[in-house]
């Protein structure tokens, strides 16, 4: 979806529509979470603080999230999206992956089901989505960035190589910005410059995730489409009003952060066994630390030891904090099936 969060904000508020728009806190110590396309003229951009949102786009309305609705509006576009396959892995309330190889609608080609489904969204929802086409997920994230707002981008395989190769490397999906840096350190600027490293040396430089570098730069990727999708992790956090100076401020947020994501972990009916504590310092600088057990941690009194354990590792005599989180990973799931690729015509 098209700037989601601010796209529904301007759908239900028609004051709001071709204006700069943020859904976030508008606090001096907020955050966006999502900016309309006019105020990306600015650079505002979802993670970045209203106060700097402010300083960009002087101009820039702020709206609260409303995320039941949100959800809602997240539904009825999935519910488009089973009319064509049950093959679909949702990544967010606003993208997924399909895959439509063999789909409901008995239909040859990839690009009239983007197409139509597009539509269907526009017409139930009165909002646009852009969709990228190609013969695998990372090709077709890649794709569906390539021309937003409102965009179809389709990738056949026999261009997929030559478009990898012409591909900036800060563009590659899977590829941060700290990445893209140390690449072009070593003189990695394109898909081209990556596919000159062999595997071995990918690796050495950025372990294990260099074999995915190394084979995304040849166009491989192998991943299913997964409908059940399995979660790594369950977690919350906050953003204080004021920097948090003692220990005991910390836990005391802390104590908050745990009953709320003890909730999360029952409705989501699974337990894990490491705990991780997220600090953002009020200079932005960001270090969790985390601490893995042999069992779940199932009970407040447990998670409380844990936080307590891991806040007193962290280093507060140069900065306050601004930001704790609490999550939990290494979560227990049972062992999911994978479904078939099969062949289908892309044009």
């Amino acid at each position: 979806m098209d700037a989601f969060y601010a796209s529904v904000e301007q759908r239900d508020h028609p004051e709001y529509r071709g204006k700069p728009l943020a859904v976030g806190g508008s606090s001096e110590r907020g955050v966006v979470a999502a900016a309309s396309y006019e105020a990306r003229k600015f650079g505002v951009f979802s993670a970045m603080s209203s106060r700097l949102a402010y300083q960009k786009c002087p101009q820039i309305i702020f709206v609260r999230a409303r995320f039941d609705v949100y959800r809602q509006v997240s539904r009825q576009i999935r519910e488009i999206f089973y009319e064509y396959t049950d093959l679909v892995e949702p990544l967010s309330l606003d993208e997924a992956y399909l895959d439509v190889t063999e789909n409901k609608m008995g239909m040859p080609s990839a690009t009239i089901i983007a197409k139509e489904i597009k539509q269907k969204i526009w017409d139930a929802t009165q909002l646009t989505a852009s969709a990228g086409i190609s013969v695998n997920k990372f090709l077709a994230k890649v794709a569906s960035d390539m021309d937003k707002p409102n965009g179809l981008t389709l990738i056949p395989p026999e261009e997929a190589l030559d478009f990898i190769a012409q591909l900036p490397i800060q563009k590659f999906h899977g590829i941060g910005k700290v990445t893209a840096k140390k690449m072009q350190k070593l003189g990695i600027y394109t898909g081209e410059d990556l596919r000159r490293w062999d595997k071995v040396k990918l690796v050495r430089h950025f372990g294990k995730v260099g074999s995915y570098y190394y084979n995304i730069a040849q166009g491989i990727d192998e991943r299913q489409v997964n409908p059940h999708r399995i979660r790594k992790s369950i977690s919350t956090e906050n953003t204080f009003d004021h920097d948090l100076e003692t220990i005991a401020e910390m836990e005391e947020e802390l104590a908050k952060l745990a009953k709320e994501l003890l909730q999360r972990i029952e409705k989501n009916k699974v337990l894990g066994q490491t705990v991780t504590l997220k600090v953002k310092y009020n200079n932005f600088q960001q270090i969790t630390r985390s601490k893995t057990l042999p069992y779940a941690i199932n009970n407040l009194a447990l998670l409380t030891q844990l936080y307590q354990e891991l806040i007193r590792t962290c280093d507060f005599s140069q900065h306050k904090v601004r930001l704790l989180g609490l999550g939990v990973s290494n979560l227990d799931h049972k062992q999911q099936n994978n479904g078939l690729q099969l062949h289908l015509e892309f044009g």
